[in-house]
């Protein structure tokens, strides 16, 4: 670990940093296309939970990682040890390019567009400047101060970005909960939930080819666990405290999004959930429940949970280029921390001057759709790489057992296969961004500037 960082944070608040991460807005969003994709209420729940079985997985694989190997940096960190410094950085590079600032740029816009539910003057149309090529809307000007702000609290120490994120955690996990009571004491009609649940269903390949396409929105709804490891130099008792950092707070997780969908299709015909307007199932289910008034709530909780899930992508992604740069695999002033705060300044901002450009461009989507899949690459690779670390080092300090790294493996795999032959857009580019990386590498370790 880097003498740069101390120990602060306890259990609880890495509990906060793993559930903060995962709760966006996806979970208020992605059943509706997940619905039309499966066309079955039963084959819905049934895809959260195998995404919920991945995630599990997948965490439980990197806590014994993370109890292992204890640096500041995660994931990228793995990679190097296990495997190579080509590798590595191909995560690095691909991370800083989309798979963090791409996610934050979309969960701070994400905030913005329903903070003008209920400040109708923040839009798409309302420019504050608009001169030829150059426009910049208020929506843009929200989105971007978000970033700033967020960024901020991180550059003042771990212990600020941390507060925000525990206050934000238990808010949202509060407000999800408690549409998950409304639901159920107001709304929720067993005839309804039958309807929806008791469908005919054919078992063959081309459905469950179905389902692991229809998956991916479940599974990166909930996948940024990874984030905890990022900074694990800054965690207490590290080997202990992370393994169930991310085994309670993934589970939360889990056990919350598999009760929310059990009360959209309790209370929502099936069609009203596929044809959601703007996609926001949470909002046609708040709106069946307590009218117009329902639609601001659940504007105000998608907030929430944006703000917070910004929150902790921000404080953790500067991590990874901090490292990066420890090792001269990236600019080495990102490499600098601030003797007082102990917080990568440099490497914060470098963060927040990218996701504001991407905010500003305005095709981050389509750049995050293209990486989902060499993002779910990456995690395969790692989760492998446990077998590698185990052979290579015999004592450890926390062990698994092999069925959640294998299932992990396999699912993971089966899925990125079905991607490869029934979504080719979101392989090629993907692919290919993550590729445009080597020459990088190769310069970069050539380059005078390292």
């Amino acid at each position: 670990m880097s003498k740069d960082f101390k120990r602060t944070l306890s259990l609880t608040d890495s509990i906060s940093v793993v559930s903060g991460s995962m709760i966006g807005c996806g979970i208020f969003i992605v059943s509706a296309d997940i619905s039309r994709q499966v066309q079955s209420g039963f084959l819905l729940i049934l895809v959260w939970m195998l995404a919920g079985f991945i995630t599990l997985c997948g965490a439980l694989s990197f806590a014994e990682l993370a109890a292992n190997i204890t640096e500041e940096g995660g994931q990228y960190v793995y990679l190097k040890k296990i495997f190579n410094e080509k590798i590595a950085f191909l995560y690095g590079w691909t991370t800083f390019l989309v798979i963090q600032t791409g996610t934050i740029a979309a969960v701070c816009v994400a905030f913005s567009k329903f903070l003008g539910i209920l400040l109708p003057c923040i839009n798409t149309h309302t420019f504050v400047i608009n001169c030829g090529f150059i426009k910049l809307t208020t929506q843009q000007i929200c989105a971007l101060t978000t970033v700033v702000l967020i960024s901020f609290l991180n550059s003042r120490g771990i212990k600020h970005g941390v507060i925000t994120q525990n206050i934000f955690t238990v808010t949202k996990v509060l407000s999800i909960i408690g549409i998950i009571t409304a639901g159920l004491f107001f709304g929720f009609n067993w005839h309804t939930i039958h309807q929806n649940v008791h469908m005919p269903i054919s078992i063959n390949m081309h459905l469950i080819n179905t389902i692991a396409t229809a998956i991916v929105g479940a599974l990166f709804a909930s996948i940024t666990w990874n984030n905890i490891t990022f900074i694990a130099g800054e965690i207490k008792e590290p080997t202990k405290n992370i393994p169930k950092a991310l085994a309670y707070g993934s589970g939360l997780v889990v056990l919350l999004y598999l009760l929310i969908n059990t009360i959209y299709l309790g209370v929502l015909p099936l069609e009203s959930i596929q044809n959601a307007p703007e996609e926001i199932v949470g909002a046609q289910l708040m709106s069946a429940i307590f009218g117009t008034a329902g639609k601001n709530i659940t504007a105000l909780i998608i907030m929430i949970s944006a703000f917070g899930c910004a929150n902790g992508m921000i404080l953790a992604g500067s991590r990874v280029y901090y490292k990066m740069a420890k090792d001269r695999a990236f600019f080495r002033p990102l490499a600098a921390i601030n003797r007082t705060t102990k917080v990568p300044v440099n490497s914060l901002w470098a963060q927040c001057l990218w996701i504001c450009i991407l905010i500003l461009w305005g095709n981050y989507t389509q750049l995050l759709d293209f990486v989902i899949y060499a993002s779910l690459i990456f995690y395969i690779i790692t989760t492998a790489g446990l077998f590698v670390y185990r052979a290579k080092h015999k004592k450890l300090n926390f062990r698994i057992s092999n069925l959640y790294p294998i299932s992990f493996i396999v699912l993971a795999t089966y899925i990125v296969i079905c991607l490869s032959i029934y979504k080719p857009l979101y392989t090629i580019p993907g692919l290919l961004i993550t590729l445009a990386g080597i020459p990088v590498f190769h310069i970069w370790k050539n380059s005078s500037v390292n």
